[in-house]
């Protein structure tokens, strides 16, 4: 009996042309380079302009992802779009990537579990390629962080780390031939909602009533991203570590056989550790948060894209991505290129 398997046909990204620095911000909050430099590995990160909106972002993206492949959008069985900052409170912004793609009739499902996004539209897409649902699947990850970010003294903590931009992916079935298995291997997903107020953003609220925002969090600023970051940083570096070990030890494969591990780009001090924790050399992790900032449910298929294009990551490589972030939410993946 055949097999289907779930391969990454083609992969794209794009992200804003305004660069905002470290510069910059100091210019506007008590910051400097070199703090946030040492405490996040970020030197600058990319801010949309004149409107342009997540799903503008993801379009850029997706269109060189379809290049990549060779199809064109009329060929998509299905769009998965991950994000925590989509255009409109509703609808997602899914169907609004559909629309600027002009395939009307195409299912869109959107995701919305922050930095893990990618790898939950990546399990939720495999499972559906490989049980013959759909055979082409554009998953995409998108932020536009920049428009939500308290850009003050108060808010600076967390508005010197977010960016920008657009990954993609396009997924497509294939059979499975004898030999070493390919395409994505597996994806590991867990969460913990125990501490969802440790990394999160309180208002607009639908559990509010009557109103869904107020006066009072708009004074108390809750309106902005809010985050317990020792907390945070604590449990990415442990989580991260064992969702990959987790994954490993699943589908009985060695670390050594990992060509490159792409973690999430949170910060670099996180991703430093989790590469000292997995005892992986510099050469097989890639990390490009310098360059970007944290860019949530992008952060992922734009290394991937980065690494491709620079020549780090080539056909046949096994490929490690693993990703924390509010949910708390994690996940792991392996994938054959």
């Amino acid at each position: 009996m055949t097999r289907l398997y779930t391969r990454v046909a083609g992969t794209g990204h794009h992200v804003p042309e305004h660069v905002v620095t470290n510069e910059d911000l100091a210019a506007r909050i008590n910051t400097s380079d070199v703090w946030i430099r040492e405490r996040t590995g970020i030197r600058e990160r990319r801010f949309s302009q004149d409107g342009e909106s997540t799903a503008q972002l993801a379009l850029r993206a997706s269109l060189r992802a379809l290049e990549d492949a060779g199809c064109a959008a009329s060929d998509l069985d299905l769009i998965v779009f991950a994000t925590l900052s989509p255009d409109y409170f509703f609808p997602g912004s899914g169907v609004l990537l559909g629309a600027l793609l002009d395939i009307p009739g195409v299912p869109a499902l959107d995701v919305r579990n922050q930095c893990s996004g990618f790898l939950y539209g990546l399990q939720c897409a495999d499972a559906m390629i490989r049980s013959g649902v759909y055979r082409r699947i554009l998953l995409v990850g998108a932020e536009v962080h920049s428009t939500g970010l308290d850009i003050s003294d108060q808010g600076r903590d967390i508005a010197v780390l977010f960016g920008d931009g657009a990954g993609a992916f396009i997924l497509e079935a294939a059979e499975q031939e004898e030999g070493a298995p390919r395409g994505v291997l597996g994806v590991r997903l867990g969460a913990d909602g125990r501490h969802a107020e440790a990394l999160w953003c309180q208002a607009p609220s639908s559990a509010q009533f009557p109103a869904r925002i107020t006066a009072e969090n708009l004074a108390r600023r809750e309106h902005f991203p809010q985050m317990k970051g020792r907390l945070v940083f604590k449990h990415a570096v442990t989580t991260m570590r064992d969702a990959m070990l987790g994954l490993l030890e699943e589908l009985e494969i060695s670390l050594n056989q990992v060509d490159l591990l792409i973690p999430h780009q949170a910060n670099l001090r996180i991703s430093a550790l989790v590469q000292k924790a997995l005892a992986l050399p510099d050469d097989r992790v890639f990390n490009n948060i310098e360059r970007y900032g944290n860019t949530t449910a992008a952060s992922l298929p734009i290394a991937v894209d980065e690494s491709l294009r620079l020549g780090r990551l080539k056909e046949g490589d096994l490929l490690a991505l693993v990703a924390f972030g509010s949910g708390f939410t994690w996940g792991a993946s392996l994938i054959r290129m």
